[in-house]
């Protein structure tokens, strides 16, 4: 499909992927969440993508032309744990192919959590109908923030 004048395919990561997407993973997360704690250092998140995301996750990315990984999504059965895009490509329609994929690979429903300050975030789920099902004190998520629950529900 295009995106904003340039080609972006989704497909599922590969080893090789590991890289580029805790690279995504980490400039999302620091243009989005300034104010979150992170309790993982970088090499953790790389290890982590490395070790753990695509080898044994449902782990996808979109690619853009000539290669490059511009953004990452893990299913955890009916629950997308991470979704996360190169700042610069955010507004472009990424974000709503993985939703949409999500939906296909789960299409009797979805639940997720966002922390509460990513407003962005609340604005783009319930653009997809999700709703918040529960509101927390972030004590449940190792970056202690307050956090809510979304649930998709065909």
């Amino acid at each position: 499909m295009t995106t904003g004048g340039r080609t972006v395919h989704l497909c599922r990561a590969l080893l090789p992927d590991a890289e580029a997407a805790a690279g995504v993973w980490l400039r999302s997360f620091a243009a989005a969440l300034p104010g979150v704690v992170r309790p993982r250092s970088d090499d953790e998140v790389r290890d982590y993508f490395r070790h753990v995301l695509i080898p044994v996750r449902e782990t996808w990315v979109a690619r853009a032309a000539g290669g490059d990984v511009v953004g990452a999504m893990v299913l955890e059965g009916e629950e997308p744990d991470q979704l996360y895009l190169a700042p610069e490509w955010r507004g472009r329609g990424i974000g709503d192919r993985f939703v949409a994929l999500a939906k296909e690979r789960s299409p009797k429903g979805l639940a997720l959590w966002t922390f509460q300050v990513n407003t962005p975030a609340h604005r783009f789920y319930e653009r997809h109908g999700f709703t918040a099902a529960e509101w927390t004190d972030g004590s449940g998520n190792e970056e202690r923030e307050p956090d809510v629950r979304y649930v998709w529900r065909p």
